[in-house]
C-alpha cells in the first residue's frame, strides 16, 4: 500500500465528506440552475484556506518575536548567495513592495543589528560590472543570519504539519495545480492599488 493510500484510509473518508463550501454551491445550482457554479468548490475554499492560514502564520510569528515584514527582508537576503547581500532595488522587487518601504524596513533591521548596509563602491573590486557607485547594499549580519534560519526552521516544521494530512501525492498535485491557476490569475486579474506584498520565504 503507498504511503498516500495509507493516508486516504486512515483518513475514514473524510476527504470525501460534504462540507459546508459543498452544501453553497449545491444550494445555488438547485436555485439557479443556469448560474456557472464550479467556481464555488474552488474560490471559496481558497478564501477560507488563505484567512486561516493568514491568521495562523501571524500567530506564529507572534510567537517566534519577529515582525513578519522583518522576516521577508532577512529570508530574501538568506536566499540570496553569499555573502547574503542584496541591493534596495532587488530588495523591494524580490518583496514586492516600493524602495521607500523597503527602506523603512531596513532601517529597523539596522538598528536591531540584523542587516547592515554598505555602498556599492565597496564592492567595486568584487563586482566589476556593479558600476552604480551610488547603489546602497544590504547585508545581513551574523545575527541577522542565525535568527532568520532558526525562524524561518521553526516556521517551516509547523506549516509542515499543517499539510501531513496530504500524502506526497496529494502535495504534489495541488502544488501543480495552485500554480496553474496562480499564473493564469496574475495574468488575468489586474486591479488598480491592489498589490501583492511579500515572498514569503
Amino acid at each position: 500500500m503507498s504511503n498516500d493510500e495509507h493516508n486516504s484510509k486512515g483518513r475514514g473518508g473524510r476527504a470525501n465528506a460534504p462540507d459546508e463550501t459543498d452544501i453553497i454551491q449545491q444550494e445555488w445550482a438547485l436555485a439557479r440552475p443556469d448560474l456557472p457554479v464550479r467556481s464555488i468548490g474552488v474560490i471559496t475554499r481558497i478564501w477560507r484556506i488563505a484567512k486561516l492560514l493568514s491568521d495562523d502564520r501571524r500567530h506564529t510569528m507572534n510567537q517566534l518575536g519577529m515582525e513578519p515584514a522583518i522576516r521577508d527582508l532577512l529570508a530574501n537576503l538568506r536566499r540570496s548567495d553569499p555573502p547574503y547581500r542584496l541591493r534596495v532595488g532587488e530588495l523591494a522587487a524580490r518583496c514586492h513592495v516600493s524602495k521607500s518601504a523597503i527602506t523603512q524596513r531596513v532601517e529597523r533591521a539596522v538598528s536591531a543589528g540584523l542587516v547592515r548596509t554598505t555602498s556599492a563602491r565597496v564592492h567595486l573590486r568584487e563586482s566589476p560590472a556593479s558600476n552604480d557607485k551610488r547603489a546602497v547594499w544590504i547585508e545581513l549580519t551574523p545575527h541577522g543570519k542565525e535568527l532568520v534560519e532558526t525562524t524561518v526552521e521553526a516556521l517551516l516544521t509547523h506549516e509542515d504539519a499543517l499539510v501531513a494530512e496530504l500524502g506526497h501525492a496529494e502535495i504534489a498535485n495541488l502544488s501543480d495545480s495552485l500554480r496553474q491557476l496562480l499564473g493564469h490569475l496574475e495574468q488575468r486579474v489586474h486591479i488598480d492599488g491592489i498589490r501583492f506584498e511579500g515572498s514569503d520565504f
